[in-house]
């Protein structure tokens, strides 16, 4: 089954929000093997969605419509459809009732309009919709399968979760259970990844291996298919071993998690705190921590000794070490490393320093990163970066290196 997303909306167009329902969408149709071939956005105009919807006909197994389901004039997208399969609009009358009971739970008066997210295809399967008022919908003319669902994507995704996927997997009449897994890694570039593993990507048929790059990391996604789950698991499990073998020293963990969760979940298993020094990153690091729930007994705290006087004066680097190495330096990232471990008395202390830009200091170019990190009873070890990027970027990436450190040590 070939599959086409069209969204529907003029705020798209203006670039006024992005889609991300298509993204989410294709994500989700892969997985239970359905191509998208197309994504197609177009503004709340009728005679554009009819001519979109027959063009759409002509190529697509499957369309699916995601937004002007509401029930403002602009939300044309079932009158438009209606027409061109020519179909009647009905009330349904269970999506009737959830509306009329929002308001009256809500307190408010519903205006006439309301009732026009009541209305489905004729015919159609309906797709209830749990977090909103307009259901979504399903339905099969001439051959072409046609879904409909609401544009604001907290409704949209359970939506498909909770009840398109499982519309999708009865019309295919899939026995083969349809599983995948991600596998993330960072400090390897796309197209070494690929390089290290271009022969098993070739050979591949099932399971399938795709790559994709985005955000400063590489992912995998390993699919596999079989009648029996025991042996979809087998298949994904001799995929990642063979791609492991070749780039594991990369990994860092699976599906939609981050280097920081990683590592917060690393720390909590082995009950150790943390604590930072950050120049360079202003912070960046433990805001990146702290924003995962439960850090409290982790976390102890950072010093952002952003100025030499605060590394000298609350950090206690050594002036000789600054005289003489700069602040852009191991040196002093060990110094700052060790110091602020001892002053929060956590177990392991890191630190960073560095040029974000747009100026060089210490006589180090734009992108130079000292990472340090010290833990009790062990020797501090440091680590230099050379970044490239604008300011931001080599801030994060400072961040999700030395992420990647720590989770090398705590793993070994």
């Amino acid at each position: 089954m070939n599959a086409e997303i069209i969204a529907v909306g003029s705020e798209l167009l203006l670039g006024q929000i992005a889609n991300t329902n298509a993204q989410f969408l294709s994500k989700q149709l892969a997985e239970i093997g359905i191509n998208v071939f197309y994504h197609t956005v177009v503004g709340d105009n009728e005679q554009r969605l009819e001519d979109t919807i027959y063009q759409a006909s002509k190529r697509a197994d499957l369309i699916i419509f995601t937004g002007g389901l509401g029930p403002t004039k602009d939300d044309l997208t079932k009158e438009t459809i209606a027409r061109v399969l020519e179909k009647s609009l009905v009330t349904d009358e269970q999506a009737m009732r959830s509306i009329e009971m929002y308001f009256e739970k809500t307190g408010r008066t519903m205006t006439p309009n309301n009732r026009k997210q009541a209305l489905v295809l004729e015919g159609a399967a309906v797709l209830t919709n749990d977090y909103g008022m307009a259901p979504g919908m399903a339905i099969e003319v001439s051959g072409k399968r046609y879904m409909l669902f609401p544009g604001p994507p907290k409704e949209l995704q359970p939506m498909f979760l909770n009840h398109g996927r499982a519309y999708l997997l009865n019309q295919l009449a899939v026995k083969e259970r349809i599983e995948s897994r991600v596998l993330r890694f960072f400090g390897i570039g796309e197209s070494q990844l690929e390089t290290e593993i271009e022969d098993l990507l070739e050979a591949q048929t099932n399971p399938t291996i795709a790559p994709l790059a985005g955000d400063g990391e590489v992912t995998l996604r390993i699919t596999a298919k079989h009648e029996s789950l025991t042996e979809v698991n087998r298949l994904i499990n001799e995929s990642e071993a063979a791609i492991m073998a070749r780039v594991g020293e990369f990994f860092y963990g699976y599906n939609e998690t981050t280097l920081p969760s990683e590592l917060v979940r690393e720390l909590e298993a082995q009950k150790l705190t943390i604590a930072s020094a950050e120049s360079l990153t202003g912070g960046l690091f433990s805001e990146r921590l702290t924003e995962i729930p439960g850090t409290s007994q982790i976390v102890k705290g950072a010093i952002i000794s952003y100025q030499t006087e605060v590394k000298n004066q609350v950090l206690n680097v050594r002036s000789e070490t600054i005289e003489k190495h700069g602040v852009v330096s191991e040196q002093c990232a060990i110094e700052m490393a060790e110091q602020v471990m001892s002053k929060l008395d956590s177990d392991i202390g890191v630190s960073f320093t560095g040029v974000a830009g747009p100026g060089t200091q210490d006589e180090q170019p734009v992108g130079t990163v000292h990472i340090a990190i010290a833990r009790k009873n062990a020797k501090t070890k440091a680590y230099l970066l050379q970044l490239s990027g604008g300011r931001q970027a080599i801030r994060m990436r400072s961040v999700r290196y030395a992420c990647q450190y720590l989770l090398k040590e705590l793993r070994a």
